[in-house]
């Protein structure tokens, strides 16, 4: 399988560079069953798609301002982007300078030592933070760092990504992009669900700056997927149950939810789990746990345009995108939505629930 099978035709103009002016006046396009099967409606309309019975799962994960801009003594530029905390003030990090960082190298931010490169990691560089409070782990992130826009995202971010880049639910920080499926809901639409009979129930996947790398390799099964770090709990897991038990679907919001989900039921039966992942989900695989998903159109060639691939048909996601470029839909992190109603690579039943809980 290749990744030149995942690639397409992206104008520009289309990579929605700012928030809609509200959560909910994103587009939605809606997938049915058959290649062809395509509505143009408002994310507004979300709810006339969902049923009493049916499970919303969303992922709780909050954005850290994992984006410092740092100086070296000699007043080289540092660029350092979060990947995941470790243990006492050191952190995992990308980062970018004209040359390369020595171990020991002390890097400054508004003329003040705060950072120190340890060693190198594989792609990422270790550093520790020097005056770090030690009852937040984030220390430097909150008092110094900028929100973490996507690189295709081009401009810095500004006041409105404080709250425009977080879900209304979000909760669990950690992460270093949003899921960004979950920006569409506000807290009038989550209400209307739970009037309406939805349930819904929390995860947390911390999404890694992973999420944005291309893959490289032409054969997909030769990629090396990145890890991040889940958490599904057992109240989760009866939720999901509960819904099965009684014919509803499991409507996954985001590819991280679907990761996280996915990740805790390669067992015989989903099971809370807390710990990394690297499940790379691509056409052949069969989905044990998710029904329909909700998520953001995705960056050409990526382990996420693989994802929904394997869940609504690879021919099938070609033509929504195809359509969807046509139609001028905004696309990526800030963009419009995509609602795929019922997977074609659904296992069922997906797992052995019980009939009473």
């Amino acid at each position: 399988m290749l990744t030149d099978d995942f690639d397409y035709e992206l104008p520009s103009a289309l990579i929605a560079q700012t928030p809609c002016k509200t959560r909910e006046g994103a587009r939605l396009l809606v997938l049915g069953q058959s290649n062809l099967d395509f509505q143009d409606r408002q994310f507004s309309d979300f709810a006339d798609y969902c049923e009493p019975g049916d499970l919303l799962v969303v992922n709780n994960t909050r954005v850290v301002p994992a984006r410092l801009q740092c100086y070296k003594p000699s007043g080289g530029k540092v660029e350092v982007m979060l990947e995941r905390m470790l243990a006492n003030g050191d952190f995992l990090a990308l980062a970018r300078s004209n040359k390369p960082l020595k171990p020991g190298q002390v890097l400054y931010i508004k003329n003040k030592a705060e950072l120190e490169f340890r060693s190198r990691e594989g792609a990422f560089f270790k550093f520790k933070m020097l005056n770090a409070d030690h009852n937040d782990k984030f220390d430097v992130f909150h008092r110094l760092g900028d929100m973490p826009l996507p690189p295709y995202i081009k401009r810095a971010a500004e006041e409105q990504d404080n709250e425009r880049y977080q879900t209304v639910y979000s909760q669990a920080e950690g992460a270093v992009a949003a899921p960004t499926a979950g920006l569409h809901f506000n807290v009038n639409m989550l209400q209307r669900l739970s009037e309406k009979g939805v349930d819904t129930a929390r995860l947390t996947l911390h999404v890694g700056a992973g999420t944005f790398q291309p893959v490289k390799v032409a054969n997909i099964k030769q990629h090396a997927m990145h890890k991040e770090w889940i958490e599904v709990n057992d109240e989760l897991v009866e939720q999901v149950m509960r819904c099965k038990a009684a014919g509803g679907r499991v409507i996954a919001v985001g590819t991280t939810t679907v990761r996280a989900l996915e990740s805790a039921s390669q067992g015989e039966t989903l099971s809370a789990f807390k710990g990394p992942t690297d499940i790379f989900i691509y056409p052949g695989y069969k989905f044990r746990v998710v029904d329909s998903l909700l998520t953001n159109f995705h960056l050409p060639r990526s382990t996420l345009l693989m994802m929904i691939s394997a869940f609504a048909g690879t021919e099938r996601i070609r033509a929504a995108y195809h359509h969807a470029v046509a139609a001028r839909y905004r696309f990526f992190s800030y963009g419009d939505a995509m609602l795929i109603t019922h997977g074609s690579h659904v296992v069922t039943p997906p797992l052995q629930y019980p009939n009473e809980i």
